[in-house]
Parts: C-alpha cells; sequence; structure tokens
C-alpha cells in the first residue's frame, strides 16, 4: 500500500508512481491520439461526415457513463474498506486471545505459550497468502508439536491451524488446565477468526457480476471512439487533446476500481496485508512471551 501524506495535495499534484494508471493507459493513449487526429484531419478535410448533434448526443451519454463509473468506483471502495475492517478486527481478535491467554495460562507453562505464540501469528500468514492463491509454510513460525509437511497435505491451512488451536485448548480443558468457562471464552476468539476468513474469502471470490464489468468496458470503448467526430466541430484539432483526456478520465477511474475491488494482492493500493501482519507477530511475542 502507498503511504503518503494526504495534506500535501499540492505535492500530489506532480507526484508519479509506478502504479500510476498514466503509465498503464500510456501507449493506449497515444495510439488513441492518432486515432482522433486522423478523424479530425478526414472530417476538416472533406466533407462533413457528421452533425452537430452528434455534439449533444456525447452530452446526454457522458451524463449516463459517469453514472455508472461512480457506481462502480464506490462497489470497488466498499469491497477495499470492507476487507480492511476484517483485518482491523483480526488485530483486535488476535490480541484479545493472546490477552486472555496469557490471564488464564500460569507463567511457568513455556510450551502452550510458545505454541499459541507461534499459531497464532501462522494463521494470519496463512490468512494472508491464502488470499494470494497460495501459501508456504515455510514462512511459519516453527512449531514443534506441527510438521510443515502435514500442513502441506491440507487443502485448506488456516482451518488446518485453526482446528489444531482448538484441539490444544480441549487438552488444556480436560488436563484441568482451563475452566470450561475459560473454554468457552476462547473458544469465541477462534471462532471470530473463522468468521473473519469466511468475509475475506467472499470479498475475494465474489467479484461484481461478468455481464455488468464488461458492459462498462464496452460503453467506454464505444464512447470513446465516437467523440472525436463530435467534438471536432467545437475544437478542431484541440480535439485530439480533449478526447484523449477524456479516455485518460475514464480508463483510469475503471483501472483503480479493478484494482481496489481485490483488495488482499500486492498492488500499490491494495490493503497493507504484509505490514498488519508483523504488528499482529510482534503484539502476540509481546503478550505472551
Amino acid at each position: 500500500m502507498v503511504k503518503y501524506n494526504p495534506k500535501d495535495w499540492f505535492g500530489l499534484i506532480f507526484k508519479f508512481h509506478k502504479s500510476g494508471t498514466l503509465q498503464q493507459l500510456l501507449w493506449v493513449l497515444i495510439a488513441y491520439a492518432g486515432y482522433c487526429a486522423a478523424v479530425v484531419y478526414l472530417e476538416l478535410t472533406f466533407d462533413e461526415w457528421f452533425t452537430k448533434s452528434t455534439m449533444q448526443i456525447h452530452s446526454l451519454l457522458g451524463f449516463v457513463i459517469g453514472l455508472f463509473l461512480v457506481f462502480r468506483t464506490n462497489t470497488a471502495y466498499d469491497r477495499w474498506w470492507e476487507g480492511r475492517k476484517q483485518w482491523g478486527a483480526m488485530v483486535n481478535n488476535t490480541r484479545n486471545f493472546a490477552i486472555k491467554l496469557n490471564a488464564i495460562l500460569p507463567q511457568n507453562d513455556t510450551r502452550n505459550r510458545k505454541f499459541f505464540a507461534a499459531i497464532i501469528p501462522n494463521y494470519v500468514i496463512a490468512l494472508k497468502e491464502h488470499l494470494r492463491d497460495g501459501v508456504k509454510v515455510e514462512e511459519f513460525f516453527e512449531l514443534d508439536d506441527i510438521k510443515p509437511e502435514v500442513l502441506e497435505k491440507s487443502n485448506h491451512i488456516p482451518n488446518s491451524l485453526a482446528t489444531h488451536m482448538y484441539k490444544r485448548l480441549t487438552e488444556l480443558y480436560r488436563e484441568g488446565t482451563i475452566s470450561g468457562d475459560q473454554l468457552f471464552v476462547l473458544d469465541k476468539e477462534i471462532k471470530a477468526f473463522t468468521d473473519i476468513l469466511g468475509a475475506c474469502e467472499r470479498i475475494k471470490n465474489t467479484p461484481i457480476p461478468f455481464s455488468y464489468s464488461l458492459f462498462i468496458k464496452k460503453f467506454i470503448f464505444i464512447y470513446t471512439m465516437t467523440m472525436p467526430f463530435g467534438l471536432v466541430f467545437e475544437f478542431e484539432y484541440w480535439t485530439v487533446l480533449v478526447a484523449t483526456f477524456v479516455l485518460y478520465a475514464f480508463g483510469s477511474i475503471e483501472l483503480l476500481a479493478e484494482e481496489i475491488e481485490d483488495p488482499f494482492g500486492e498492488d500499490a493500493n491494495d490493503l497493507p496485508t504484509d505490514d498488519l501482519t508483523v504488528k499482529i507477530t510482534d503484539n502476540i511475542k509481546s503478550i505472551l512471551c
């Protein structure tokens, strides 16, 4: 995630980032500018092919496409913000779980303290990588009771880690280390982990409907390809700059929406899940160790 000072608005105007939409659309904009120049030249050199009513039609269609893009952006941002809320909940729930374990487990019970100090961060690491379509068990903290090859055979590593946490709590209950009431309290925290996992999977696995996304792209394409015919009467050769800027604006909105609608990846505008994972790990280690 890109970190910046939102109050430095003047500096941001002249700042270009490697993930900026201008760089992604550069060759498209150059090709489109050439297309616009050809249309303007032919239209001004030969007889007019279109009437001036074309400009009025584009004005009406521009309002419609603006509504579509606003809805598209809001939908994508809602997904991004929902993902951020779920990861914020993960930060809080892991802290609560560790604090309760610290209060319940005896101070000299180093075995169980080390177990939970490792498996809770491992669960968060597994969640982060699971949402990126791949979990590398070599990134996990060492757990004597859980072998990496056992986890690698699992089809869903976060679920497997949650199962191991439940098993350890059940063992502590049967040994009499924790009471039934304490088991119930700790159970709610692990359940919250699974709820957060499910919410993140829902965001990732449910993109906006294909037909809707396809329609917006087609609408933008048709609108921008016919735009020079409507603008040439008012702007003549300035049509090249005006139409290219409109394409840049519409294309950038669509690209940004595509990037943030799946907020768990490694793009510049995705959620800082790597930083949050490190933060959670530091919190758990400081509480339990």
